[in-house]
């Protein structure tokens, strides 16, 4: 697949950039697991069908010990034994935040369900760690950027 367009090196995403990368290392260091923001990235990802994204942030959950049998699960994480309650909560507020178009928002139960497992700062994090990924998908996915080549670490 060719990209349609490339953003990388263009002094728009030279000025933008830099923004999401500073909120995302913010978020980063909100006290929620490594672990789980990546498992919310995929899963993200997966919804949005972005290759780039789920190119980056599998390799990058390798790179940081998480194991292939979790990854290849995260799509069904419902009947998965293998993720934990608190992530299970993050990836049911994944999913309603990145599917807000279909109509039924962010239900209350969703929302409690995951207050039990963080606290606000934590929630605050997870709304912003959902939203920044959901931007990379939509910009990757938009503009057709191929997957496959990711790095590890090379946009850190």
């Amino acid at each position: 697949m060719e990209a349609r367009i490339s953003p990388h090196g263009t002094p728009l995403l030279g000025k933008v950039l830099p923004h999401l990368i500073a909120a995302n290392k913010a978020v980063a260091e909100s006290g929620v697991p490594a672990a789980t923001q990546e498992l919310v990235k995929i899963r993200a990802s997966q919804i949005n069908g972005c290759g780039a994204c789920l190119d980056m942030h599998t390799k990058e959950a390798v790179a940081a010990g998480e194991t292939q049998h979790r990854l290849l699960m995260v799509a069904a994480w419902r009947e998965a034994k293998a993720f934990t309650e608190p992530e299970r909560a993050a990836l049911e507020l994944t999913e309603a935040g990145t599917r807000l178009a279909d109509g039924s928002g962010v239900p209350d139960d969703v929302w409690q369900n995951a207050a039990k497992h963080y606290d606000e700062e934590q929630l605050l994090a997870l709304v912003m760690l959902i939203g920044v990924i959901n931007f990379f998908n939509r910009m990757n996915v938009m503009t057709r950027q191929p997957a496959g080549d990711y790095q590890v670490g090379m946009l850190h």
